[in-house]
């Protein structure tokens, strides 16, 4: 079994590094800012993508990086505050389809100046453009998106 380099495991160790850093930071801007954590954002803002037609809670799971039961509280959480519907779905009486509100469309609306400015201030001042750049091309790398 081959071994990772030392590069390899130094760069493992900043990506992660990195990734806590910067996600701590701009939750802290949010909540400081009145927001609800990051992951209500993120959920919404798959949901907006989709318009009116929804997704059922597996899709989101997928387009997420939330795990089921975290998914499964947090949905209840936006559901119960009125930013998403539970509607039938028509192929599975069983299952529902997760539906962005209008309540929910304003949410993302507020939250986005304050996640735009906390995305500036952690990554953007950081970085050259050029830099932001290279960065987003290897990433993209290890996420099959090159």
């Amino acid at each position: 079994m081959d071994e990772p380099s030392e590069t390899t495991v130094r760069a493992w160790a900043r990506l992660v590094k990195a990734s806590h850093a910067v996600l701590s930071a701009v939750e802290a801007d949010l909540k400081a800012a009145g927001f609800p954590p990051l992951a209500w954002y993120d959920l919404l803002l798959e949901l907006e993508r989709v318009g009116g037609e929804g997704l059922r809670p597996f899709e989101l799971e997928r387009r997420t990086l939330l795990a089921q039961y975290n998914l499964s509280r947090l949905v209840e959480r936006l559901a119960q505050a009125g930013y998403l519907e539970r509607r039938p779905c028509p192929e599975d009486g069983r299952g529902s389809i997760l539906v962005l509100t209008r309540a929910g469309r304003a949410l993302l609306r507020r939250m986005w100046p304050a996640y735009r400015a906390a995305i500036e201030d952690h990554v953007g001042r950081r970085l050259s453009e050029r830099e932001a750049e290279q960065l987003g091309r290897l990433l993209g790398k290890l996420v099959g998106q090159a």
